[in-house]
């Protein structure tokens, strides 16, 4: 591992691209010298993300009505969520996502005994038999390709540009998976865009945190924005981040822009499989939701076996309620997550299970901007 406190990249494998590697004194200091700040935004972009993902609810409620009979099926009594997924031959994670939603919509509800039933604006206007079913209307959508791409991913279990033999993803580094953010372009262009929610939220993540010292680890960190910001809102803060290798060149050029490359350490590793530097805080930040179940509580016991007794885990991501019905904007961005890679969104409680699992003490959610919030756990 080369010396905290520069630009140097750390790397397993050999001839990484020297580019990154080091950065010369007289580059430092003409990057200090017109170095600019990772500043709030004036207005808050909420609303836009919320119509970007509007159309996934058009879709999930399109394949309920028109391919899935969803509440055709429910009509007959109410059933559990397991029952559902035989029903409908689905798998956990989809069932999960498209019941989320509709429970959002408010046209599922819950007994007392966690079975799902219809909520009155379901019963009236989506059940064929009643006189103000609007089902068919509905279903003029049914062939639209969004729709139908939905559909798909439903009953697959599997993200949009997976290959018919794998589960995985194109957009998430596993282990033997082809991967867009494994080729220079395809991954510069992904880690640019994911960076424009990032620039937006990444000071109010680090106004709520204390990090007066230490370092800080950014576990899949992309560009390092939400370390730049910490970075710069604690001068005596340092940071690595910990992500694969293309993803790193832009991660260091950011350190440059920003003014932090003196104090941002670039490590390449395989977040599941390598082991972590040490640090005295864990940033994950948009990284869960990338993935099922397993995976995440496997991730979340691996922060915890490598933080110290008073270390912190910090999650900062997207929540849905702990009852599972909502809020619609976070049901709609689970639906997108569902489609791109191997997970959704998931509640603070879900969260907490993972947490307590790991021997870490779970605290609340303190929120930050665009649906997102932090939950700190401590060891």
């Amino acid at each position: 591992m080369p010396q905290k406190g520069c630009i140097g990249v750390s790397s397993r494998h050999a001839g990484l691209d020297a580019r990154i590697s080091t950065v010369s004194s007289a580059s430092l200091s003409a990057r200090t010298s017109m170095t600019k700040p990772v500043s709030s935004p004036f207005l808050d972009p909420t609303l836009l993300f919320e119509h970007f993902r509007g159309s996934y609810g058009s879709e999930l409620l399109t394949a309920a009505v028109s391919h899935f009979g969803l509440f055709e099926l429910l009509s007959n009594r109410p059933m559990s969520l397991v029952e559902i997924q035989q029903e409908l031959n689905l798998q956990r994670r989809p069932a999960i996502v498209l019941l989320t939603a509709m429970r959002a919509m408010q046209l599922l509800d819950v007994d007392l005994e966690g079975r799902y039933l219809l909520s009155q604006l379901a019963v009236h206007h989506l059940v064929s038999a009643t006189d103000h079913f609007v089902g068919d209307y509905i279903g003029l959508a049914a062939e639209s390709p969004g729709v139908l791409e939905m559909v798909t991913r439903l009953r697959s279990n599997r993200p949009a540009h997976a290959k018919n033999d794998d589960a995985g993803a194109a957009f998430i580094f596993r282990e033997g998976l082809e991967s867009a953010m494994e080729q220079e372009a395809s991954a510069r262009r992904l880690t640019l865009a994911l960076a424009g929610r990032a620039k937006n939220v990444a000071p109010h993540l680090a106004d709520r945190l204390n990090l007066t010292e230490g370092i800080l680890l950014d576990v899949g960190g992309g560009t390092g924005i939400y370390s730049i910001a910490c970075l710069q809102k604690y001068p005596g803060l340092k940071a690595i981040v910990f992500d694969h290798r293309e993803v790193l060149k832009v991660a260091a050029e950011f350190a440059e822009q920003y003014g932090v490359a003196d104090r941002l350490e670039l490590v390449e590793g395989d977040m599941f499989a390598d082991t972590f530097p040490s640090a005295d805080a864990i940033l994950l930040s948009n990284i869960l939701h990338d993935w099922d179940e397993p995976e995440c509580q496997q991730l979340v016991a691996k922060c915890g076996e490598s933080l110290s007794p008073g270390g912190r885990l910090l999650i900062h991501d997207v929540f849905l309620n702990d009852d599972l019905d909502g809020p619609l904007p976070i049901a709609l961005y689970s639906a997108a997550l569902f489609t791109l890679t191997e997970g959704r969104a998931y509640s603070a409680q879900e969260y907490r299970t993972w947490i307590t699992a790991a021997r870490l003490v779970p605290g609340n959610v303190v929120p930050t901007l665009i649906h997102c919030g932090v939950l700190t756990a401590v060891k």
